[in-house]
């Protein structure tokens, strides 16, 4: 499945900015790409300092708590004692070259999360033992499933007391199926553990060592036929001689690997760092990335060499922004070899941007280097073309190369904005672009005079997000990284409008103010489609009675329409708009007259097809004591929720999943901390979008007052 290798050229060393030298690139083979993902409190970045120290990356640990680890450097990360950006960090161990990157594992910054899939071979879902399986295990597991990678299961914090090892395990193989299996078991109460892979014997606080290298050992001969003959024929086949089927394992996730670890104390993790080097996949043995050429229905696969000799294709999987230090882009290399100085382009652009510094970060030290070849990831500054999710390339075939998106939630939280000061409306909008460029999971609209609280006033800028934490953040960048004093209003929920029945509308645009005039006149007929299908625009007039060059027009005005909403002042959503007539005059016709119309005859056609308000269901994932699962549940369903299932995680803990509109949870945080002594907590992520209770939709569509064009 993997392209076959090239000869890797000679490395390069270069200096960090304190002298230090990178030690020569070991060549494409020995790269090993490894992200760290999973819920807050897993212990990721700790295990990650402790990665780094146990490889000679650094000297002493630093410590979460005194805001002097590697990966947590930003300002926030520290005062929050959590991590909210990607930080990539690179170590050399026995020969390869590890690059580590540390996510945030609070479900509000999963927009920073999953992007690093799209960076790496392997992914590393860390489970901290004391609190079992919890929401975002299971969504980085399923994430890391359809990109097609490697998955590694760590279980952190078998040191911690009242940790039981053994059923965890089996809830991982509940969830995940047999293919969990443990390359090492926890031993001496998890003050170090056991290898079951490369070795068959010894002791471990739980199971078998031999049992467990039995089940290993026949997982992996599976995938291959030969090597099944040979395991029955001679009853073992030694670990040493099982890669190329290991390999095939990982691509098809026929294993999923489980280890053991505490980055308290160390137990495990130079194991970990063994298993990274000798078993993770290089880039030449993982399966490709998912390449598209062209967009929409003509998009096809497309395999990207590893060729160190081939043209260069590198993908941005995050942009971060400083105040100081401008863009830095964060990038994957998937072919040829990136130098200093070249010649690239982003995307479809004509005009190419030139590398002026090639970099390594290690955390937030950027260490130069001359070049990065197919595996690595590396960084750019100060290049105000890249974004998110582009592709730089130097080849024209290129131009319109793509990876296949990644499925990121719909941002539903809102909060309005306004800078304190008047005059600075531009400046806001120009730094809150800068922080949406960090995050795919914020979403950012401009001020549009609505009325009564239904959009956003004169002035101000209504910015969208996954949770409340997420906008408290944004808004504490804000004003923490950018010195900027703003004024807000409550969180405010992304409603949307559509239609239930089938309507047509016409609107005639005709204005005479002496000299030439405007006219446009446009038919159109708009039916609902399904929940999520979003908008079609379909052009079915005949005999040219709205010009060719006029349509875009209407098409424009129907935008505007939809964008400004209807019935309460929130985005039309989910319908097929068709224009099949209209006239025009062979002098007074313009686009702006045909935008008029365009807009005023959707709104005409909306107002007659059963216009409902949807809004956003969540899907809640409680976790609280077993004596408070009464108190949740029935709290659910007064707020018009439902209990989808119950189960256990770890003793005297119930998990609770439910559906419950997004507005009935407002400050939910602390009515479960009054049904649980501050003892529960909750995730939550979009479902779907369903119609409003009738009496919700009047109160709603109450204030808004739709402005009416001359």
């Amino acid at each position: 499945m993997s392209p076959s290798p090239s000869p890797d050229p000679e490395g390069t060393t270069a200096g960090s900015p304190g002298g230090a030298a990178l030690p020569q690139h070991p060549g494409i083979a020995a790269i090993r790409t490894l992200a760290l993902t999973g819920p807050a409190g897993a212990g990721k970045t700790s295990l990650a300092e402790a990665l780094l120290l146990k490889a000679g990356a650094i000297k002493t640990a630093g410590s979460i708590e005194k805001g002097s680890t590697v990966s947590d450097h930003d300002p926030l990360e520290k005062r929050m004692l959590h991590s909210l950006q990607v930080s990539q960090m690179h170590i050399a161990h026995g020969g390869v070259r590890i690059h580590l990157l540390d996510t945030p594992g609070a479900p509000d910054f999963i927009g920073q999360a999953l992007p690093a899939l799209e960076a790496v071979e392997s992914v590393a879902v860390v489970v901290n033992a004391q609190n079992g399986l919890e929401l975002m295990v299971r969504r980085m597991m399923e994430a890391a499933a359809g990109r097609g990678l490697t998955r590694l299961v760590i279980v952190n914090r078998i040191d911690a007391p009242g940790v039981d090892a053994q059923a965890l395990l089996g809830q991982l193989q509940d969830a995940f199926g047999r293919e969990c299996l443990p390359l090492n078991l926890p031993a001496a109460g998890g003050a170090r553990v056991q290898d079951c892979f490369f070795g068959c014997s010894g002791e471990s606080d739980f199971g078998s060592v031999e049992a467990a290298h039995r089940a290993l050992v026949e997982q992996v001969v599976e995938v291959d036929p030969d090597f099944v003959d040979r395991y029955l024929n001679d009853g073992d086949v030694p670990a040493t001689e099982l890669h190329a089927p290991l390999e095939q394992a990982f691509r098809e996730g026929h294993l999923i690997p489980v280890c053991f670890v505490s980055s308290r104390t160390g137990a495990g993790v130079a194991e970990l760092l063994d298993v990274i080097e000798k078993l993770l996949p290089n880039p030449y043995e993982a399966n490709p990335p998912q390449f598209m050429r062209r967009e929409g229905d003509e998009a096809e696969p497309l395999l990207v060499s590893m060729d160190p000799a081939q043209h260069v294709v590198a993908h941005v999987f995050k942009i971060q922004s400083d105040p100081y230090l401008g863009k830095l882009a964060m990038l994957r290399v998937h072919q040829g070899t990136l130098k200093r100085n070249a010649q690239l382009f982003v995307g479809h652009a004509r005009k190419a941007v030139r590398v002026a510094h090639l970099f390594m970060l290690q955390g937030k030290e950027h260490v130069e280097i001359d070049q990065a070849l197919p595996g690595d990831l590396c960084a750019l500054a100060k290049i105000d073309e890249l974004h998110y999710d582009a592709v730089l390339h130097d080849a024209q075939e290129d131009e319109h190369l793509h990876l296949a998106p990644i499925a990121l939630p719909t941002p539903v939280h809102g909060v309005a904005i306004r800078p304190s000061r008047h005059g600075d409306e531009q400046r806001l909008w120009e730094v809150l672009t800068r922080l949406v460029e960090e995050d795919p999971c914020l979403r950012l609209e401009r001020g549009g005079g609505h009325e009564e609280g239904r959009g956003p006033q004169g002035g101000e800028t209504l910015v969208y997000g996954l949770g409340e934490l997420h906008l408290r953040v944004l808004l504490d960048r804000l004003k923490e990284t950018y010195k900027f004093d703003v004024q807000t209003q409550p969180p405010r929920i992304a409603y949307r409008e559509t239609i239930s029945a089938k309507a047509e509308g016409h609107y005639r645009h005709k204005k005479q103010t002496g000299g030439a005039g405007q006219f446009g006149e446009v038919w159109l007929r708009i039916e609902p489609l399904e929940r999520g299908a979003g908008f079609e625009f379909r052009d079915e007039v005949k005999g040219g009675t709205i010009p060719g060059q006029f349509m875009p027009a209407v098409e424009k005005g129907v935008r505007q329409a939809l964008a400004q909403g209807v019935v309460a002042g929130y985005p039309v959503v989910d319908l097929r708009v068709t224009v099949f007539d209209g006239k025009h005059h062979s002098v007074d016709s313009k686009e702006v007259a045909f935008i008029t119309a365009g807009k005023r005859a959707l709104i005409a056609a909306v107002r007659e097809a059963r216009p409902v308000v949807l809004e956003p269901i969540v899907q809640v994932e409680i976790s609280a004591p077993e004596n408070a699962t009464g108190d949740i549940t029935g709290d659910l369903a007064s707020r018009r929720g439902q209990v989808l299932g119950t189960r256990g995680s770890v003793p005297g803990q119930i998990g609770v999943d439910g559906l419950a509109p997004l507005a009935e949870l407002s400050a939910y945080q602390n009515r479960l901390n009054a049904m649980t002594s501050g003892q529960g907590r909750y995730t939550m992520v979009l479902s779907h979008y369903e119609a409003v209770p009738p009496n919700t939709q009047a109160q709603l569509a109450a204030g808004y007052h739709l402005k009416e064009e001359e």
